[in-house]
Parts: structure tokens; sequence; C-alpha cells
């Protein structure tokens, strides 16, 4: 046994080295960051980034997009309630009219916070300040015409998506409808649908909810969601922003869906954008459904920042 009186240190003088020079290495000079001109476009601040970790990821979002478009692939955007109700509906109405958001997926947060920002110009109410007196989440007009939507468009075979969007399409009493990703879409005949979970959101507490119609409707966007995700399949892209739980749960049950009517979505590129990398949408969007169909079928990107700036930055350095 060895003892510290019988321990000697280790001698360097037959340690062996290399050439620096041949070694591998992950950083060069030539991914470095390069200074973009005075007065440069987005674009080129993007590509001015590092080539390297997140520089090189939003670049490749990028191109992922500008590939979808340009091949009339999907491109689904996942959105939950943050998204919306920090102001970022005319962002993605631009998008959509682009070509760089062909379909929409909403959590019931997200749902709320459009009809209320068409409706009134204003949303996202004080939760402290309200919970105690029994006040929050008790807005009439939110609950009574939305629930009324849902019922109005279940009856007629519509999701709850379609069932909102066309109410704010056409209704008189939604003044700021402009800024409405529902509205924009329902007018364009882009496909969104809206995922619920029963007693998450404010306007299941309303004595207009009706559960059956809502689950039934919610149940038809599933399955309309899992068309679109099966038409990823060699190029389609699905882009997450800002929902923990619902939406990276229900794109995963499409993925699936999808394959055992056939085959997972091959090549296809997903994204999580949100300013916590959670664990839900990094195993069920960016890790697990790229290689559902092989384990080098797909790409993930997780890009982390906050709403407000990123999905702006995307979408400025997207071509016009």
């Amino acid at each position: 046994m060895l003892t510290r009186d019988s321990l000697k240190p280790l001698e360097l003088d037959r340690v062996h080295t290399y050439p620096l020079a041949s070694r591998a290495a992950k950083v060069a000079v030539k991914d470095f960051a390069r200074l973009p001109r005075r007065g440069a476009t987005v674009r080129e601040w993007a590509n001015a980034l590092p080539r390297i970790l997140a520089g090189k990821d939003f670049r490749a979002v990028i191109q992922a997009l500008e590939t979808a478009r340009a091949r009339g692939k999907p491109i689904i955007w996942g959105l939950g309630g943050h998204v919306i109700k920090v102001g970022l509906g005319p962002a993605l109405v631009d998008l959509m009219r682009r070509g760089y958001v062909t379909a929409v997926a909403m959590n019931g947060a997200s749902l709320i916070h459009d009809f209320e920002i068409a409706l009134v110009g204003r949303t996202s109410e004080d939760v402290p300040e309200a919970l105690g007196r029994g006040r929050f989440g008790m807005a009439e007009e939110t609950g009574r015409a939305i629930n009324e939507a849902i019922v109005a468009g279940e009856r007629d075979g519509l999701g709850i998506g379609e069932s909102v969007g066309r109410f704010l399409a056409k209704s008189r009493q939604a003044r700021f409808r402009r800024y409405s990703v529902l509205a924009a879409a329902f007018r364009r005949r882009a496909p969104v649908t809206v995922h619920v979970a029963i007693g998450t959101d404010i306007i299941h507490m309303h004595r207009s909810f009706d559960a059956r119609a809502t689950g039934a409707a919610t149940h038809r966007d599933f399955l309309l969601l899992a068309a679109l995700v099966r038409g990823m399949d060699r190029g389609g892209v699905f882009l997450n922003a800002g929902s923990a739980v619902i939406l990276p749960e229900v794109f995963l049950k499409c993925v699936s869906l999808a394959a055992n009517l056939g085959r997972a979505p091959r090549r296809i590129t997903t994204v999580n954008l949100d300013f916590i990398q959670g664990y839900r949408p990094t195993q069920n969007v960016v890790l697990r459904p790229p290689r559902a169909a092989g384990r080098n079928s797909g790409r993930g990107f997780a890009l982390t920042g906050h709403h407000e700036m990123m999905i702006p930055l995307l979408a400025a350095a997207l071509k016009p």
C-alpha cells in the first residue's frame, strides 16, 4: 500500500506534446464576428455574427425558414400567451403576409390575449390585485364572446381557432382587429389551431362556457395540426415560442400520430424560442421530433432571448 512516505510526485520530463497546428479545434478566426458596415441591414448584421453556437444557429434558422417558404412547406408557429401580449401581433401578421407563417398553433392564453387586443386594444390584467377580490378572469366580454364563438363554430364543424378568428374578422366590435393574428389568419385562410386544457384558461370559469363544444373543437384542432405536422415532411419548420408545456406536448403527439399513420416527418427543422429553455420544449420540440424518422433526419435549435427582441430580429433578417 502506498503511503505518504513512499509516494513520489510525477515528473514531467517525459510528457509528450504535439504541434499546435496539427490539433483539431472548435474555434477559428474564420468563424469570428465581422464588423457590419455602418447602416447595415439586419440581414447583414446577422451574417456578421460569429459562426459559432447561437450565431451559427440563428443563421441556420433563417436559412431553414427561407428554404421552407421557397419549397412551399409548412411553417408552423406555436404561440404562447406572452408572445401576443408583448405586442408581436403586427410582426406575426407581416410574417404571415410574407409567407413565413403558414399556420399557427395557440394555447388558450394566446387566444385570449389576441381576442382582447382585437376587441379593446388592451390585455393582461393585474392578477395579484384582482385575485383576492374574485375579479381575476371575470371580464364579461372575454368570456361570453369567446365561448359563444366556440359554440357557434363547433356547430358549423370548425375548430376553436377558426371559430374565434371568424368572429373577430366579421364583428364590428373588434375595432383593433388589424393587430390580431386570429383575424389575419381567418382572412388569409391560414390554419389556426387552439389547444386547451380545461381549467387552465379564464374563459372556463364563465357561465357561458360549454365543455362539450370546447372539447370537441379543440380535438378538431388537434387533428388539423397533426395533418399539418405530417405535411412538414422534407423541409417543414415548427417554431415554439413561449409555450412551456401545452404546445410542446401537443406537437410531440402530432409527430407520433403521423408516424403511426405512415411515417414521421423527415428532414424537418424545429426551433424553441424563449428566454428560458425548459424541459418539455427542449425534449419535445428541439430533440425528439427531428430524430423521429432517424437519428440524422432533422435539426433542432434553441434560441434563447426575450420574444419582444428575438422575433422582430428574426423577422427583419428574413428576405422580404
